[in-house]
């Protein structure tokens, strides 16, 4: 297992996120991305907590922020080398940036992301 501390796993994320394909990240409006050690209930890699760009109505001025969750400790528990970690969160990223774009595996596949 990798041994990562919180500031080092965020700056990963943040390095990981950086290097995203603009046209996957550009289009991201009022999200914000958080790392925390885990899920309170589930093992989860990542959570997209919001409502996805093809199911809102109004959404306007003063809307609380959608929230990308990455999850430090699954990730090092599932990676063994930093190159496997940078991947792994990557793979969560696109995942939780499709759930804000409302794509399914499929349509990931069809962009060329997943």
């Amino acid at each position: 297992m990798l041994d990562l501390d919180q500031g080092a796993f965020e700056t990963l994320v943040t390095e990981v996120l950086d290097a995203l394909p603009d046209e996957m990240v550009e289009g991201l409006d009022n999200v914000v991305f958080l790392v925390e050690d885990e899920h309170p209930d589930e093992d989860l890699l990542g959570i997209y907590e919001g409502v996805a760009i093809t199911e809102r109505g109004q959404y306007g001025f003063g809307e609380l922020p959608d929230r990308i969750m990455v999850y430090r400790l699954p990730h090092l528990e599932t990676t063994e080398t930093l190159e496997e970690l940078r991947a792994e969160v990557r793979t969560t990223l696109v995942h939780e940036i499709a759930h804000f774009y409302g794509l399914d595996d499929e349509q990931l596949h069809e962009l060329g992301w997943a």
